[in-house]
């Protein structure tokens, strides 16, 4: 899906295709909803709803911004250092509890995250800033998605998911989508800014696909993190690491440095060292169960 929009970047503005995109999903995920009753779309925790809805347009505005103008690996490297935040807003804000090797998992995280954006660099990308606010974003959404996840269905979550992203982009569409304020020199501003245009038949496909992509990224989301721990499920991201490196070179022929390349490495090290802490600490919790 990022590697798709990156390719629409230069020619579509942002909230069209995030509208486009939950338009689409939204078609796929309401029948499954639907199937238990219009109840089904009942809330009491309105509030929170609301709060994962910004948090969730929010990390994918900055992130899509930042991929416009930077490397698809770095750019979705730069993202994963949110598992690092989820592990601290984890033990912060829902009181999951992990010892020494989840917390050495985080500063490996974050050297790895320091060598992919290379802030000692005389060229540093201030674009990186764009994907980094992402990662924080996604980290509060995905520790309130954590928080509810216990009383609210996956199909729910999904759906209040997508229904953020159509309001939120509807609402951008209307203010700037008439493409007054473009003309930007900076690829990222300029994708912000454009005007929405009638997209050719040739794009049908990819835009419906981005919008089938997400729906069942929203689904698979929101089943795993209501069945278990935020700073267990975060690593398991990080396979997507391999895969933005190949559609990267593939698509964009692009591949990253040296010390980028290594810190992606560590990043993805930090990830399979919270992986096994995370699978020791059920053990062991599953072995004092058992002795009770």
């Amino acid at each position: 899906m990022d590697t798709v929009i990156k390719m629409l970047s230069g020619g579509y503005a942002l909230h069209q295709l995030v509208f486009i995109r939950a338009a689409v999903s939204m078609i796929i995920l309401l029948p499954i909803l639907l199937r238990h009753g219009i109840m089904a779309l009942n809330t009491e925790r309105p509030g929170a709803h609301f709060l994962r809805g910004v948090l969730l347009v929010m990390a994918n505005m900055t992130f899509y911004t930042g991929l416009a103008s930077l490397p698809l690996a770095q750019a979705s490297s730069v993202v994963f250092f949110a598992p690092v935040i989820i592990t601290v807003f984890s033990w912060y804000f829902l009181g999951e509890q992990f010892g020494p090797f989840r917390w050495l998992a985080v500063l490996v995280g974050l050297v790895g995250m320091i060598l992919v954006v290379q802030p000692f660099s005389v060229h540093i990308e201030l674009a990186y800033l764009w994907p980094l606010a992402a990662a924080f974003c996604y980290a509060g959404f995905t520790t309130v998605t954590r928080h509810i996840g216990r009383t609210e269905s996956a199909a729910l979550l999904a759906v209040t998911a997508q229904g953020s992203f159509l309001l939120a982009s509807s609402v951008i569409g209307l203010l700037v989508g008439h493409g007054e304020f473009a003309g930007h020199a900076d690829p990222g501003i300029e994708f912000l800014l454009r005007a929405w245009r009638w997209p050719p038949a040739g794009d049908v496909v990819y835009l419906a696909g981005i919008g089938a992509l997400s729906a069942i990224t929203a689904l698979s989301l929101s089943y795993a993190y209501r069945s278990a721990q935020a700073s267990f499920l975060a690593p398991f991201e990080y396979t997507i690491l391999p895969l933005v490196l190949l559609w990267g070179y593939l698509v964009f022929n692009e591949f990253p440095n040296t010390m980028a390349l290594f810190g992606i490495v560590l990043i993805a090290v930090g990830g399979f060292v919270v992986w096994l802490d995370g699978k020791r600490q059920a053990q062991r919790t599953s072995a004092q169960t058992v002795g009770r």
